[in-house]
């Protein structure tokens, strides 16, 4: 029977996921319900299946076995990647791909486009870098720019991917302050970290060790 019609109080359901790929399981027999209005720390050894769990949330990487269940929109923001020099777009650009779930890809942002973008980029505190090519910003505003995307989107589910590893101070209190308002609006955020402060900030940590919830 498909899980999706009994996904009324959770944004996102797992059952019985198995993943394996390059040899190993990765995964093993997970099962995971992700409610909204809440922060969802994905926490464990590396290795321990972590990232493997949030890419099946996200759709990216189908279970070898078992079922995923998504309700409404989702957001993904994946750790921190590197960006040609040559890239011609710049930080509002980035952000801007958030609202073309609405609008469709390419079509000219409308006011509640426009508003949703310059919100995001305010709450992340890059509004004044909105016009900088993307590929010349550091690895923490690289990374605010791509959580505003997510944040733009308005997202029913909210992935994050290690997203204040190795960030400066400033950028990881403004990334753990944007999750938490992503919650109180109703999202369900779930994020992979192995940061403290973001462990202490969640409203519940799941625990993975050798691809199994401990």
């Amino acid at each position: 029977m498909p899980l999706l019609p009994t996904l009324t109080e959770h944004v996102a359901r797992l059952r019985a996921v198995h993943v394996v790929f390059g040899g190993r399981e990765a995964l093993c027999h997970v099962d995971l319900d992700i409610a909204p209005g809440a922060i969802t720390a994905i926490a464990g050894p590396n290795g321990a299946g972590k990232s493997t769990l949030i890419e099946v949330l996200a759709g990216t990487r189908p279970p070898s076995s078992g079922e995923r269940a998504v309700r409404g929109t989702m957001a993904f923001v994946p750790q921190r990647t590197t960006a040609s020099d040559r890239l011609p777009v710049s930080v509002r650009d980035v952000v801007a791909v958030g609202t073309w779930g609405a609008l469709g890809p390419w079509r000219r942002p409308d006011a509640a486009a426009r508003a949703a973008i310059d919100e995001a980029l305010r709450r992340l505190a890059i509004e004044g870098l909105s016009q900088h090519p993307f590929a010349s910003l550091s690895g923490g505003q690289r990374q605010r720019a791509l959580l505003a995307q997510g944040l733009a989107r308005g997202a029913d589910l909210v992935l994050l991917d290690e997203p204040t590893t190795g960030l400066d101070a400033e950028s990881g209190t403004l990334i753990r302050a944007a999750m938490r308002s992503e919650a109180d609006r109703g999202a369900a955020v779930v994020c992979v970290s192995h940061d403290p402060a973001v462990l202490a900030a969640a409203d519940r940590v799941v625990r993975l060790d050798a691809g199994r919830i401990v």
